[in-house]
């Protein structure tokens, strides 16, 4: 299966409707999971297939792994049927594009065994292993070819690996626990994995759980509060990145993954103080989510979500840009041959501003770092939110004294983004799995961002 059948499907195809693409994605994926030091288990897929696009009067999807040749056309023939009935008949083209991109590195993730992965996963776990009372560490790796072409000429061919460590440690200790999960992720070969960061983190946290447990809690009331990379990371993916999907803003997501709180808003709509900046930018080279082109064919760039305080840009794939008569910003993802391109993040983080760590806690009477979080929510309309911390100071006059446990800020994404007063020089990433869309599919994200300052804010 792949390229031989491309050709073909598009000549088919496009003598029967307006507009067609097909995209053939080729996946190959590993797993293992290791708890307490012991094999635990492991998980092999291998999946290819087409998508297939369909426009006449409205957009119909169809999606195929034979390699029956009347059979794909029975498939094709179905979809421009259903294309025949009325519905939202527009796409977005631009330019035509062929190009073939790959980012696999040197070390390459088909070059790794099972047990080369059981090995670095003990290795691991050997790190946290004195002090803690559970561990659970999975490492997988993920291998996908795939080819796009559509009835404009474009041709598109990419090639790309992304590694994925997460770990689970958690402490016991006078009736009380505590726990911490980080999760890691790049793309490229093994040269990327940063073990020496991992086991760094693994270290840290066993030491941290440790204190925090012994840690009191903070008495309501309200502070100045810095936050670290980690917090502004997550801020930035749930409260800049999901609301600026404009599948969600227009409706389309609402009853899959919710709303948008810029849903009817004016733009540029203000959303905070001018200090703040949030990108999505997939063209971040090793990053988890990055990319040269997206699952449409349509060349990445940089993306300003919002600009000194307010919305810039929306998430766009073909169908979504469409709709406001605008450029698809590269925005299309699809995490198998069987789903469509939705809007999707990629690398998502608030814009590094020009304050040192240091310069950040100078003029800070009262309040609080707030450096890692525990637990996080914020609703579907991603505007009210909470984040609970982890490894937590007070600060007074300027100076880090004593932790605190698990202080927490209830605020939502307006007051959150207005309190900003100050933002670090430094710039640090963490990588995830966004969710999204029916059936959920999962695609790979960087999320970011430095240490900030917020100030008079409320903490419970």
């Amino acid at each position: 299966m792949g390229g031989e059948f491309i050709d073909r499907i598009m000549e088919y195809a496009g003598q029967r409707s307006k507009y067609a693409d097909v995209r053939y994605m080729e996946t190959e994926g590993r797993g293992a999971v290791i708890r307490n030091g012991e094999f635990d288990e492991s998980a092999y897929a291998n999946d290819s297939g087409y998508a297939i696009r369909i426009l006449n009067d409205s957009i119909a999807m169809a999606y195929t792994d034979s390699e029956d040749w009347e059979r794909i056309k029975n498939i094709i023939d179905n979809a421009v049927s259903r294309s025949r009935k009325p519905g939202k008949n527009k796409i977005y083209h631009g330019k035509v594009e062929k190009a073939s991109w790959s980012e696999i590195g040197n070390d390459r993730v088909r070059d790794h065994s099972l047990e080369d992965m059981i090995k670095i996963l003990k290795e691991a776990d050997s790190v946290a292993a004195d002090g803690s009372s559970i561990r659970i560490s999975a490492l997988s790796d993920r291998y996908v070819h795939q080819i796009y072409e559509n009835t404009d000429g474009s041709h598109i061919e990419g090639t790309y690996s992304r590694i994925f460590f997460n770990y689970l440690i958690g402490v016991s200790e006078n009736d009380r626990y505590e726990q911490s999960s980080e999760e890691f992720g790049w793309t490229g070969g093994y040269e990327t994995f940063d073990f020496p960061y991992i086991s760094e983190s693994m270290r840290n946290d066993v030491s941290n759980l440790r204190e925090i447990i012994l840690a009191p809690s903070v008495e309501p009331g309200n502070f100045d509060v810095i936050i670290g990379p980690e917090i502004s990371g997550i801020v930035a993916h749930e409260s800049a990145g999901h609301p600026t999907e404009y599948d969600r803003i227009a409706g389309r997501e609402a009853a899959l993954a919710g709303e948008s709180f810029l849903t009817g808003k004016k733009f540029p709509y203000r959303i905070g103080s001018d200090k703040v900046s949030v990108i999505d930018d997939p063209t971040i080279k090793g990053s988890y989510g990055y990319y040269q082109y997206d699952d449409e064919g349509v060349h990445a760039r940089k993306r300003y979500l919002y600009r000194n305080g307010f919305t810039s840009e929306f998430l766009l794939n073909r169908e979504s840009a469409s709709w406001i008569g605008t450029e698809s910003n590269g925005s299309g993802r699809s995490s198998a041959w069987d789903m469509e391109p939705l809007a999707r993040m990629s690398t998502t983080y608030i814009e590094p501003g020009d304050y040192s760590f240091e310069e950040l806690f100078e003029d800070v009477h009262r309040g609080i770092y707030i450096k890692s979080f525990t637990e996080w929510n914020i609703d579907d309309i991603r505007f009210n939110e909470r984040y609970v911390g982890k490894e937590a100071y007070y600060i007074e006059n300027g100076d880090i004294r004593g932790r605190v446990r698990r202080p927490v800020i209830e605020t939502n994404t307006i007051k959150f983004y207005s309190a900003v007063d100050a933002v670090g020089k430094d710039l640090h990433f963490s990588a995830g799995i966004c969710g999204k869309g029916d059936p959920e599919q999962g695609v790979e994200v960087w999320m970011g961002g430095p240490h900030m300052r917020l100030r008079n804010m409320r903490i419970k």
